[in-house]
């Protein structure tokens, strides 16, 4: 088991690829953007089938 989180560690600090600050930020601004879009589009969908639904009952 020792040997598992040393061989984690190893790998944290060595084999994995970290991305920059810039790379950070600006996929950090994409998942904000797509989260934003894909939250409306089920609010829009939610108040169409609201509508939908309302209408016929």
């Amino acid at each position: 088991m020792i040997q598992y989180f040393k061989d984690s560690v190893k790998e944290l600090r060595q084999e994995v690829t970290w991305p920059s600050w810039a790379e950070l930020q600006q996929t950090t601004v994409v998942v904000i953007i797509a989260s934003v879009m894909l939250a409306l589009s089920v609010w829009a969908i939610d108040k169409v089938w609201v509508f939908i639904l309302g209408f016929l009952y």
